[in-house]
């Protein structure tokens, strides 16, 4: 019997980055080519299949139902392949983990805790990627990440590693100017500096303060918690973060305002696909992190 002829690895391996990116141009800078290869190959891959796999809106690639189907029947496939090598390689004394990590939870929390995982697993090493939207990578580039959520997808195994208070931070001079009690009037003059993934913290805030509706502060958005810490301390405005980026980061330039005890609507947790508990990397690096407490 002739055996049955398969697309190009390349060209799977494309269409897998840019379902679980949802981007060209983000697929592209992963594969590191340019999105005129990646186009390529794409096309190639339909005219394989006989389907168009996406429909193009705006900057976004969305899946059509064909390359839905597609998806689900290989992208399992896949990650079991890329599985099966990374265990068949030669230098089997290395074990590598490629974690997503927020920076200031990197930062603050992870890093200097790494010495004391390193001692007990001196063959584990992290390759670390501190950039923004770590999910969709889970199994393709990353194989697990700590992210700060509200509400983890139920489909991964998650685990959470912390509770959180919302603070706001400030520069020393604005905080003395703001007195010891929430004045609505005079906050609502300040300009904000929030976390871009982190805005349900910022309505929470407002309602413990009496920053209700009728105000409309000015608001100024960043992807970094490390530049919101930063651009507090400098007077830019007032930091909506959680108690412990103030705890941690040992900047007397910086204070809190008022005595107030709002929850947080969100939490660091440790997330991956629950097949990724299989590798052992995935699996000591889990265990070590829910026991240490970070």
């Amino acid at each position: 019997m002739t055996p049955r002829r398969l697309p190009p690895l390349r060209s799977l391996e494309a269409f897998v980055r840019i379902a679980r990116l949802g981007s060209a141009k983000s697929a592209a800078e992963e594969l590191a080519i340019s999105p005129s290869a990646l186009s390529r190959r794409v096309s190639a891959l339909e005219d394989f299949t006989g389907k168009k796999l996406f429909n193009r809106k705006h900057q976004a690639m969305v899946l059509t139902a064909d390359g839905t189907d597609l998806f689900e029947a290989v992208a399992p496939a896949l990650d079991e392949l890329a599985d099966r090598i990374w265990q068949n390689m030669g230098d089997s004394k290395i074990m590598r983990l490629r974690l997503g990590v927020m920076p200031l939870f990197g930062g603050q929390r992870l890093v200097p805790r790494l010495p004391e995982l390193r001692r007990l697993y001196p063959a584990l090493h992290i390759d670390i990627d501190s950039s923004s939207h770590p999910i969709p990578k889970l199994g393709d580039t990353l194989d697990a990440a700590i992210t700060l959520s509200d509400e983890p997808d139920d489909k991964l195994h998650c685990v959470r590693l912390d509770h959180n208070k919302v603070h706001a931070i400030a520069s020393r001079a604005v905080a003395e100017q703001m007195g010891p009690t929430p004045n609505p009037e005079l906050l609502a003059r300040q300009s904000y500096l929030l976390h871009s993934e982190m805005m349900k913290s910022f309505e929470a805030w407002r309602k413990a303060t009496g920053l209700d509706a009728r105000y409309d502060p000015t608001v100024d958005h960043y992807d970094s918690g490390p530049l919101l810490l930063e651009a507090a301390a400098q007077g830019l405005g007032i930091a909506i973060m959680h108690g412990d980026h103030i705890s941690r980061s040992n900047d007397d330039r910086i204070a809190t305002l008022f005595d107030l005890q709002v929850e947080s609507p969100y939490s660091y947790w440790f997330v991956c696909k629950p097949r990724a508990l299989e590798s052992r990397p995935v699996r000591l690096f889990h265990d070590w992190l829910v026991g240490a407490q970070l």
